[in-house]
This record gives C-alpha cells, structure tokens and sequence, in this order.
C-alpha cells in the first residue's frame, strides 16, 4: 500500500471524497495556509469543505503533474502538483502537506499552498 501522504495526494488529484473520508481520522487535527486564508477543522468534513472551495466544480483537475513523498521522525511530507483549468484558463496549483498517521489514518495534517498560477 502507498504511504498516507500519496494516498491523499492521488485522491485530491482525482476529487474524491470518498477516498479521502476513509483516509481522514474522524478526530483530525488540520491545518492549511492558502494564499487569501488559514483554515483550521477538526474533522474529515471540514476539510472535505475546504477543498471543495479550494477546487471547486468549474475547477477540472487535468493531471498530477508532480508528486514527491518522503518521512522524517515520526512526519510524512506528501508535495504535488496539480494542473487545472477553469473559466480563467490553465493553471499550476502545488502544495506541499506533513502528516502524522493515526490509527492507520491520517490524523494530523498541515498544508501549505502556492495557489493557482496561470500556465501559457
């Protein structure tokens, strides 16, 4: 089985929620920092609702253009980035997320994203 970290990265890439509800503690501790927001949740469904605005409907995850794992101590860091277009055009979105496991799911996570960045 692939570590925690690319698990959610494969599920954001391809927005499923099911997946990533089965990946989430229900007591998760999460945090992220996006470029207009910190957000904060204590639970599988507020960070379902924070990636839901994060890439929304009219937003179409195209590919996973990048992915890179790695652990240290008792952390996983999990980056990727993701190619997406919407109305406004193409664009690049990275982010990059530690993660702690807890009983076999994620139950502490912190992400930290670039934003969308226009592509030609």
């Amino acid at each position: 089985m692939p570590p925690l970290g690319e698990q959610f990265a494969l599920a954001v890439a391809a927005k499923d929620h099911d997946a990533l509800r089965r990946l989430l503690h229900p007591e998760l501790d999460f945090r992220a920092m996006t470029p207009g927001r910190v957000w904060d949740a204590a639970g599988p469904e507020d960070v379902l609702g924070a990636l839901r605005v994060w890439f929304g409907e009219d937003d179409r995850i195209e590919a996973l253009e990048a992915l890179e794992t790695d652990a240290f101590a008792d952390r996983e860091r999990v980056g990727y980035r993701l190619r997406v277009s919407n109305a406004d055009g193409p664009h690049l979105v990275e982010q990059q997320a530690y993660l702690s496991p807890r009983d076999g799911r994620i139950g502490w996570l912190r992400i930290m994203c670039a934003g969308y960045r226009p592509v030609d």
